[in-house]
């Protein structure tokens, strides 16, 4: 039994735990489930800001939202080993143009989204969602020499930017005290984010042409992706706690390039602490595994591992830590402000990647 599979094991038997010593409850049998405009509560605590869809709103209310996050990725490895350029460069086939090996090789990426996002609420019990997001990658790589050995000939990055692909769907309350929380959404991915971004590379050879770049420098999946979830929220005092689970699940067999990225899914558990009326902290773990991409765009062709198709997906753990804080002036409610930052304490990727080094994200939100 691998690490991913014992953290979700144990996450799902403290939430069982969780869920039936609060079913139990005697005062839960006393609560009602009307909590019309509940949300404008700013002293019930938030869920870790990167956990969406952990609350409803009441009738004829908004929420609109700002959010930033940059996840940083340095070095390489091969399953749940490090590996240098220099061994990628000497041992490792490119399956488009065998036996030769990889010439180029990524060191270092970072991936900033900027999500614009709003919920309304059309009953006490249903909420519309929208979001939109502008990406922005750069990737850096070391070329090497010829088509063998470990001579370094040069650096050089690239840069993918734009919109990505947009976000609407619906979350339903499926139960809610005072105490507890429990929702489920659905999503849909609609792909307007570019997969044809292209950029100057530096060959083996030399030469710098204009190229389309790998799966991980395009804007969106080309498909019209699902996105469930489920999530459960409790609270006690100045206690809460949570659980969620997510997917993202392709709905078509492949995109307009002839591929189609992997399906993930997550599963969060996270608790915090309610220090006063304004501010809270957090602490997370997280479990993702996501598949490799099926097909292949046959526009991708060069001497990179980020070209490989096999080269995507695996299974990662994340530990996470947070605060929110909402403002208690007059002028100021409806305003809520929060950060996180994560980092991977175990993966084991397909093929050869880039190591995620961190994930930082903050969110600006007001309620009315």
């Amino acid at each position: 039994m691998n690490t991913f599979t014992k953290a979700c094991l144990m996450g799902s038997t403290i939430l069982t735990l969780s869920l039936s010593a609060q079913a139990n409850a005697k005062e839960l049998l006393a609560m009602g489930n009307h909590d019309h405009h509940a949300h404008h509560d700013h002293s019930a605590p938030s869920a870790p800001i990167g956990i969406m869809g952990d609350h409803a709103h009441a009738k004829g209310d908004w929420m609109v939202s700002y959010r930033f996050s940059r996840m940083h990725m340095e070095g390489n490895r091969t399953g749940t080993s490090s590996i240098s350029p220099e061994e990628i460069a000497t041992t490792i086939a490119n399956p488009n143009a065998p036996p030769a090996t990889l010439r180029v090789v990524p060191t270092e990426m970072d991936m900033d989204m900027h999500m614009l996002g709003a919920m309304y609420g059309v009953t006490d019990n249903l909420t519309l969602t929208l979001m939109g997001m502008f990406m922005k990658n750069e990737m850096e790589h070391v070329t090497f020499a010829g088509m063998s050995g470990t001579t370094r000939l040069g650096k050089f990055t690239t840069r993918s930017s734009g919109w990505g692909d947009t976000q609407i769907g619906a979350l339903y309350k499926l139960y809610k005290t005072p105490k507890i929380n429990l929702n489920a959404s659905l999503n849909i991915s609609i792909p307007t984010g570019s997969i044809k971004e292209e950029d100057d590379v530096l060959t083996p050879m030399n030469t710098t042409p204009t190229l389309r770049l790998p799966y991980a420098m395009q804007l969106g999946s080309g498909t019209w992706d699902a996105k469930p979830s489920i999530t459960y929220s409790g609270n006690h005092d100045d206690w809460f706690w949570g659980a969620q689970y997510n997917a993202t699940i392709r709905l078509e067999s492949e995109n307009d390039q002839g591929y189609r990225l992997g399906n993930i899914h997550a599963i969060n558990f996270w608790g915090g602490y309610k220090i006063n009326n304004s501010w809270s902290v957090n602490a997370l773990i997280n479990g993702e595994t996501q598949g490799k991409i099926k097909g292949q765009d046959t526009n991708i062709a060069a001497p990179v591992q980020t070209a490989n198709p096999d080269n995507y997906g695996g299974e990662r753990l994340e530990l996470g830590a947070g605060f929110t804080y909402s403002p208690q002036k007059p002028s100021l409610k409806g305003l809520e402000f929060g950060a996180q930052l994560r980092a991977p304490i175990y993966e084991d990727v397909h093929g050869v990647q880039l190591e995620r080094d961190w994930r930082v994200s903050t969110a600006l939100t007001y309620r009315f």
